[in-house]
């Protein structure tokens, strides 16, 4: 079985998020930030070099495969941010039509832009996706 790739570095967030080359997507980064640590009570994490998780939590599958993830957590991409919530796209359809713009990808939720979505919705949708 192959590893995963993506693990938990000692990286920092803040010089991860302050490299971002366009201010407005480095402001809604941090916001992002913010909204993550306050719902999971956990400072955010460098995983791989572009994810920044929040939390530990350890996944088991159906195949017995097992690993070790985060919570909850975000990678402010080139073309949007993904979000990466639990069960936001299965379980949080009603939120989602409140939301504003935004695409979804399986277990991901894609934004372009903070000013394109309803922060008080986001808030809700990220708040109901911690793992219990």
């Amino acid at each position: 079985m192959a590893e995963l790739k993506t693990k938990r570095t000692e990286l920092s967030v803040d010089a991860f998020i302050n490299n971002i080359q366009e201010p407005q997507k480095r402001k809604d980064a941090f916001s992002i930030l913010e909204l993550m640590e306050k719902a999971t009570k956990a400072k955010g994490k460098m995983w791989g070099s572009a994810i920044i998780g929040f939390g530990d939590r350890r996944l088991k599958y159906e195949s017995g495969r097992e690993l070790d993830w985060f919570v909850m957590g975000f990678s402010p991409r080139k073309q949007n941010f993904a979000l990466y919530i639990s069960g936001a796209v299965e379980k949080q359809k009603e939120l989602l039509k409140k939301l504003g713009k935004h695409k979804t990808g399986k277990g991901c939720l894609y934004i372009n832009k903070l000013e394109e979505v309803d922060e008080v919705v986001l808030k809700e949708i990220i708040n109901k996706g911690l793992v219990k």
